[in-house]
């Protein structure tokens, strides 16, 4: 049953590729207003899982000392990540990325991603149900956004809207791959699925902060800055309830 529910959801985030091409027909304007409230409730979801369930699992799990540890190596993997892949969170249609070839780059740092994404899940629901879920909506939510992205650099480099859509999907299923690598290990050796929570939060803390949240800064005005604070805020909250319901 526990391999039903991750499977099932790897692939619902895999089908998130598909609504980067939806999000084109919705229109510029409209499509930034959308990205600035995707984004600023991801930041406070992602911190909220990583806060709130997979840092106190792993606390329970490994002690603190080894799981900070494991947090801080979780950021430095995803800087690695992130440095020597050209992999960019980016959430704006505009966003261009300057290495070349742009189309490559895009899908194997996409493609790095959803394998780690896959990873996260998986891991996250051997640790608990409830975790598991918390962290599949974290992960939605950070991922629509960049979907969208992803494709308006993808049609930047020249490919066509149909090989768009079969590129994008076809490296969002390795997502199920990065499931199943951890179902197989986890397994044989359960105990070391654990040690994956903490370097998650850590990933989940990085992106929040390296990535999001300066998007958010680009936005000066006060209202549209408080609002972003409540969606924030909001993002906690739906994690925090979450784990309240479980």
């Amino acid at each position: 049953m526990e391999n039903y529910y991750i499977f099932a959801s790897v692939f619902l985030v895999s089908l998130i590729s598909l609504l980067g091409v939806a999000g084109l027909s919705l229109g510029q304007d409209r499509l930034k207003k959308i990205s600035l409230v995707l984004v600023s409730f991801a930041v406070g979801a992602l911190l909220g899982d990583a806060m709130l369930h997979l840092l106190p699992e792993a606390y329970g799990e490994m002690g603190s000392e080894t799981a900070s540890l494991l947090v801080i190596a979780g950021i430095f993997i995803f800087f690695i990540l992130e440095k020597f892949l050209r992999w960019r969170h980016c959430h704006s249609v505009e966003c261009e990325d300057h290495f070349r070839p742009v189309v490559v780059m895009n899908l194997v740092g996409d493609g790095v991603h959803n394998l780690i994404d896959g990873m996260i899940i998986a891991a996250s629901f051997m640790a608990g149900v409830p975790i598991g879920i918390s962290t599949t909506i974290a992960v939605i939510l950070h991922e629509i956004p960049q979907e969208i992205a992803d494709v308006g650099v993808l049609m930047h480099g020249g490919l066509g809207i149909k090989k768009v859509i079969a590129y994008n999907f076809l490296f969002a299923l390795l997502a199920i791959l990065g499931a199943g690598l951890v179902v197989a290990v986890g397994t044989a050796q359960e105990a070391w699925v654990a040690y994956l929570l903490p370097v998650t939060a850590g990933g989940f803390i990085y992106i929040a902060g390296s990535d999001l949240v300066p998007e958010l800064h680009h936005e000066t005005d006060w209202r549209v800055s408080l609002l972003q604070c409540l969606l924030m805020l909001a993002g906690v909250g739906v994690m925090g309830g979450l784990g309240s319901l479980f």
